[in-house]
């Protein structure tokens, strides 16, 4: 069954209890980046791992993403700024353990591509802020290797 969580807005990717940052570079310009993230929200499932199912609803202010595991949310997206932020919170979800989450993805440009950097924050009793904190390096892997398969699905490989 579907939770409602806290609502938080944009501040709370730096107060959130837990902070998991990840980051890196990809080829492809910041504008492309960008546009699969915010414009292609159906295509996060070419290159998300994890991401079964990825629909953007309420003409592009919300969206709602399915999990290979069978996790659901519906999320409000916070911040849309072409080629530099795409953030949105979780409204509902059926993973227990989760009382608000947030994820921001900041693109910056490199000589030679983009340098993405993605914030998870989140807030949840202290059981599920330790299994966050000890799952850090399978998120930092599963970061990678989306990115880079993001990276591919950008060139049409």
């Amino acid at each position: 069954m579907a939770r409602r969580l806290r609502p938080v807005e944009l501040d709370f990717v730096e107060s959130a209890p837990l902070r998991l940052v990840f980051a890196a570079e990809v080829a492809a310009p910041p504008k492309a980046v960008y546009a699969a993230l915010a414009d292609d929200v159906a295509g996060w499932s070419r290159w998300f791992t994890g991401v079964s199912r990825s629909v953007s609803t309420d003409g592009g202010r919300g969206r709602e993403v399915r999990l290979t595991g069978g996790t659901r949310f519906t999320e409000t997206v916070l911040a849309t700024e072409p080629d530099e932020r795409y953030a949105y919170r979780v409204d509902t979800t059926n993973a227990p353990g989760l009382r608000a989450l947030l994820e921001d993805w900041r693109l910056t440009p490199t000589g030679g591509g983009t340098r993405v950097r993605w914030t998870f924050a989140a807030d949840g009793p202290a059981p599920f802020r330790l299994v966050m904190t000890l799952a850090r390096p399978g998120l930092g892997r599963a970061f990678r290797e989306s990115v880079r398969a993001l990276d591919r699905h950008i060139a049409g490989e």
